[in-house]
């Protein structure tokens, strides 16, 4: 009901305000993506909730650009993914600068 202009970001049960019938409405953004804001919510809702998990990171690709600059990547995948308003998911690639130094580089010039 009176939540809308006081809503919590995530999951947040302390962020609440009276509803109809003394009900306890929840004021966090998972439960305006819901709908479902009072009474039921912290039984209905808060055990669902998942948050992503992922795996190791895997290894680093060879330097884009066999002779100067270039980039490395490398990946990771998500293991669990996020249900019911849970943890969304990090990063799953990164990418980092490197000095291509193929042994023909020197010898290109």
């Amino acid at each position: 009901g009176g939540c809308w202009h006081q809503c919590c970001p995530g999951r947040n049960n302390a962020c609440w305000a009276p509803g109809a019938h003394r009900a306890r409405c929840y004021c966090d953004s998972y439960c305006e993506r819901t709908g479902d804001c009072c009474e039921d919510y912290h039984a209905a809702c808060r055990r669902a909730a998942v948050g992503c998990a992922v795996g190791p990171w895997g290894p680093w690709s060879g330097c884009s650009s066999p002779c100067g600059v270039g980039s490395k990547a490398r990946s990771r995948q998500v293991t669990v993914p996020p249900r019911h308003g849970g943890e969304p998911c990090p990063d799953l690639k990164q990418r980092r600068g490197c000095l291509g130094e193929h042994p023909t580089c020197g010898t290109a010039k």
